[in-house]
């Protein structure tokens, strides 16, 4: 008598819509997402960010389920094996083509972080070109980090579980927010080619000293003065704090996409005009520390005053403790609970611990089914610090264990 299907797990609200489905994903558990902003006048419903995910997954996934409601309120998502770019599962040339929609608000790095994190689960490589008139690449009001965050903060750290080869995330294209904060016409291309059947169980309790500052000074469309600006205005808060600092300027023209005049239909115009800053600290223990900060859509920031903001986002970030930043938690505790029987650890400061995110990042690996975490005070006297223990549940790599 074959198994009956699994109940799916209910969650509410689109708050954590991407996380829930990654760890849905990574489980294999069925998830019901209802009430999706469903007063909403104008947006009711999942918004396009949202539908572009969905159609990722549905892309480097074989055999997923995905129904959503006619109103767009409800989400009913039962997840496939993880096939990556595997010939025949979608991908074209060993290449999957995900094109974002030009009503895109949020950067690209809103489908990267959950992309990385399936990768390694993957039956086969991951390379995923994302391109189309909605990729932002810099960071957004949204809260999204820059795809430069990404590949300096985030993607070292899965080195830290055994995961560092073939990994590389290429920028080909910048932009920026453009009208309204909607669309970029950026490019961006992530190939993720180390697989494993489980991560390595990972103890991450020294924070170490700053030992270097790292960064990208970034414009699309405007003077390259005001990459040199941002970097001075930077260096003037943080040159006091070490000597080893470096930033690379980084310019490019804007891209183009079709104007839609009637009068010319042939026509295109600017977008994803407007420069930012992604700052990266090391210590000496490996830890990294990031802060990104980009010009709004609407204009009217100097250069100057991006700078200072990154400079003070940064050192808010070192200050905030422990041996992962606000950005990464979520990447760091993912992997500890998908890796083997064991406990690992990691330091975490308290203000990183108390975000509305990683309180709710707890709550939803425990309703699929993974552990919980466990707390306890450090020993090294750093009062503002805590251990926070995660027991892997061993599920790993399931297309590796098939093969």
């Amino acid at each position: 008598m074959s198994d009956l299907p699994q109940k799916p797990v209910p969650f509410t609200t689109q708050k954590a819509f991407a996380s829930r489905l990654t760890l849905a994903t990574l489980t294999g558990r069925p998830i019901r997402i209802s009430q999706i902003r469903p007063s909403s006048p104008s947006n009711l419903g999942v918004a396009p960010h949202e539908v572009s995910l969905l159609r990722l997954l549905e892309a480097v996934t074989n055999g997923s389920m995905i129904e959503v409601s006619m109103t767009g309120t409800i989400v009913n998502y039962r997840p496939g094996l993880i096939t990556g770019s595997a010939q025949g599962s979608g991908a074209n040339g060993g290449v999957i083509r995900h094109e974002v929609p030009a009503a895109c608000t949020r950067g690209v790095s809103y489908l990267l972080i959950p992309l990385c994190l399936l990768a390694p689960f993957s039956k086969a490589p991951m390379n995923v070109l994302f391109s189309g008139p909605g990729v932002i690449t810099s960071a957004t009001t949204a809260g999204d980090i820059s795809v430069d965050s990404v590949r300096t903060a985030i993607l070292p750290l899965y080195a830290k579980f055994g995961i560092l080869k073939d990994i590389e995330l290429r920028i080909l294209r910048r932009s920026n927010p453009g009208t309204r904060g909607k669309g970029g016409a950026g490019e961006v291309q992530l190939v993720f080619g180390h697989q494993v059947r489980l991560p390595k169980t990972l103890h991450l309790l020294n924070p170490g000293r700053i030992k270097r500052i790292r960064g990208v000074a970034y414009c699309t469309g405007v003077p390259a003065s005001n990459n040199a600006r941002m970097i001075e205005a930077a260096r003037g808060i943080l040159n006091p704090m070490g000597a080893d600092i470096y930033v690379f300027s980084d310019v490019s023209s804007a891209p183009y996409i079709p104007s839609n005049d009637k009068a010319n239909p042939n026509g295109k115009t600017k977008t994803g005009i407007g420069f930012g800053l992604s700052l990266v600290a090391e210590s000496s223990t490996g830890c990294l520390y990031s802060a990104d900060v980009a010009s709004p859509p609407s204009g009217g920031a100097p250069p100057e005053d991006i700078g200072q903001q990154c400079a003070h986002q940064l050192l808010e970030s070192v200050a905030a403790g422990g041996t992962v930043s606000l950005v990464a938690a979520p990447t760091i505790l993912t992997l500890m609970s998908m890796s083997s029987e064991d406990v690992g650890r990691v330091q975490l400061g308290k203000d990183v611990l108390s975000a509305d995110h990683i309180i709710d990042l707890g709550r939803d690996m425990k309703a699929l089914g993974l552990s919980s975490w466990g707390f306890r005070e450090t020993t090294t006297g750093q009062e503002n610090d805590m251990v926070v223990s995660v027991v892997g549940k061993g599920v790993g790599n399931v297309g590796r264990k098939i093969a």
